[in-house]
């Protein structure tokens, strides 16, 4: 699913669909014309790769892929709402208040500073901490920061509340003016010297390995970082190559040239997390729904 072409209307115009399974009542309750309805439709299915509706003799009924999102999406768009709500009681062009965020530093850089920077205007007198990722579940139990951005994975079944709010690919990197017309074929992408991400400094090896090893190849990694910026860093004044993830990179399009990953390789996503106790709070709210606003169009 190519989820850059998907929007906030397109959900709730799929929303009201699964919900009305008629495209004449669902246009009616999104005060829709029905052709500017069966337009969004199309757009879906070709997002899903999925038929989704399918009209029949006996009226519409919903694909089995349909039907499975259902509920996710119902979930999601009324946490959306829920957030827009509590933020209408809060005033942000006169409210004096700080707040904390904790992030990865590929989420400060591609993300957070743009959004700081633009917020600022709207809320003069507001305030915000963006400190890294130490103990984000424990800074959040203790309220020293109001909104945590972990991958996905980390939080699925935990007490938090939390919002998928990005999805992220990789593409490979090298030092400018490097690559060779035919971008990196496999032969290539394993006898480079790679750079990897080793947070916690657990070695030289990544899914990157497990994929090749799958496929009977190894690479040679060279270097391991405690972080996307230092890697790009180090690609861009070396010989080096790596995989990054995409909207990082283009914040360093200057500083280095792209290329598709001669072998697939998995994204991850982000969810933003709060903890229950702050969940009503109206400008704590707010900032939760900005930045989930941010993040959808960026």
């Amino acid at each position: 699913m190519d989820d850059k072409k998907l929007d906030l209307n397109l959900l709730l115009a799929l929303e009201a669909l699964l919900a009305e399974l008629n495209v004449t009542r669902a246009a009616k309750r999104l005060n829709l014309s029905q052709p500017a309805l069966s337009a969004q439709l199309a757009r879906l299915r070709d997002i899903f790769g999925d038929q989704l509706l399918i009209p029949t003799s006996r009226g519409v009924y919903a694909t089995a892929m349909a039907k499975e999102i259902q509920v996710p999406l119902r979930h999601a768009l009324d946490q959306m709402r829920g957030l827009v709500s509590r933020a209408r009681s809060f005033n942000p062009a006169s409210a004096k208040i700080a707040f904390g965020i904790s992030a990865s530093d590929y989420m400060q850089v591609a993300v957070l500073l743009p959004f700081v920077t633009k917020i600022s205007a709207a809320a003069p007198d507001v305030q915000v901490m963006v400190r890294a990722v130490y103990t984000p579940k424990a800074d959040l139990e203790r309220g020293d920061v109001d909104v945590a951005f972990l991958q996905s994975s980390e939080v699925e079944g935990t007490e938090f509340r939390y919002l998928d709010v990005l999805r992220e690919r990789y593409v490979g990197i090298a030092r400018k003016h490097s690559l060779s017309p035919g971008g990196m074929p496999m032969d290539r992408f394993v006898a480079a010297r790679h750079a990897i991400v080793s947070p916690r400094a657990e070695g030289f090896r990544g899914p990157t390995d497990d994929a090749l090893a799958a496929m009977g190849l190894t690479r040679k990694v060279a270097v391991a970082v405690s972080s996307f910026v230092m890697m790009i860093e180090a690609v861009a004044g070396s010989d080096l190559i790596a995989l990054a993830p995409e909207r990082l990179v283009a914040r360093y399009a200057d500083r280095v040239d792209t290329f598709e990953p001669p072998l697939p390789v998995a994204g991850f996503r982000i969810a933003m997390v709060w903890h229950e106790r702050t969940h009503d709070h109206p400008g704590r709210a707010w900032l939760r729904s900005q930045l989930a606003g941010f993040c959808a169009q960026n």
